[in-house]
């Protein structure tokens, strides 16, 4: 019991985890699945990914939690894929593909000079499918009820705006860019300006600031070093 007592003191004194979320978990599965690990409450992240991405989560435990909200505002960087020819209602694969369109006609010139239109600072509308609250409610859920919701365009800044690779009707890229950026809004926003619409296929988190997606764990790998004294001193 004192053991445990001793262990757990650990991550409320305050610990950074780096976590590759697994695909399809929500960013609060990690935290409520790490919570249950350490038995402490004080947990969380620092900038959500949807179910359907993967990659890099920063956890942050105890007295650290204090610093979230500056790993919020730091730079991050997606690799993933866009997918043209049609669009959802979501932004990405979280709904159907809809309002099907021709894309044989695009040439990779074309898609490079549509990326480099959306990069710098530019000002993107939030998919009405997202967690931002319009009247103290999210927007994801009047949404789903049919309710109408229309949100205000921002300023974000795109970094870079890369297109990696062409397996037509899938684009490969890599976007860096400020918090606040929705990289389903991008990839939506990357359709129309092409004329066939575009929804995001597949993202993965890199990069938060300094923090590298190379360096962190999966799920798997953190279960086991709680479990471990050994592995959980390296903590």
């Amino acid at each position: 019991m004192q053991k445990d007592m001793q262990e757990n003191n650990v991550f409320a004194e305050g610990k950074v985890l780096l976590i590759d979320k697994p695909l399809r978990w929500t960013s609060f599965d990690v935290i409520r699945k790490i919570r249950n690990l350490i038995k402490i409450k004080k947990v969380g992240h620092a900038g959500t990914l949807d179910p359907l991405a993967t990659g890099l989560l920063i956890v942050c435990t105890g007295k650290f939690t204090k610093k979230i909200n500056e790993y919020m505002a730091q730079e991050k960087e997606y690799t993933g894929t866009i997918t043209l020819g049609a669009t959802t209602p979501t932004y990405d694969l979280e709904s159907e593909p809809e309002n099907f369109k021709p894309f044989d006609q695009l040439s990779v010139q074309q898609m490079q000079t549509a990326a480099q239109t959306l990069t710098g600072e530019i000002l993107q509308t939030p998919p009405i499918h997202s967690a931002i609250k319009k009247d103290g409610k999210r927007v994801y859920e009047l949404a789903r009820r049919g309710v109408e919701v229309k949100l205000e365009a921002r300023p974000v800044f795109i970094k870079e705006f890369d297109i990696t690779k062409v397996e037509m009707p899938k684009v490969a890229f890599k976007v860096v860019c400020s918090t606040g950026t929705y990289i389903r809004s991008l990839a939506n926003d990357f359709g129309e300006l092409l004329g066939c619409g575009g929804y995001l296929s597949s993202l993965c988190r890199t990069r938060i600031g300094s923090f590298d997606l190379k360096d962190a764990m999966s799920m798997q790998q953190f279960e086991s070093s709680i479990k471990n004294p050994e592995l959980k001193n390296s903590l």
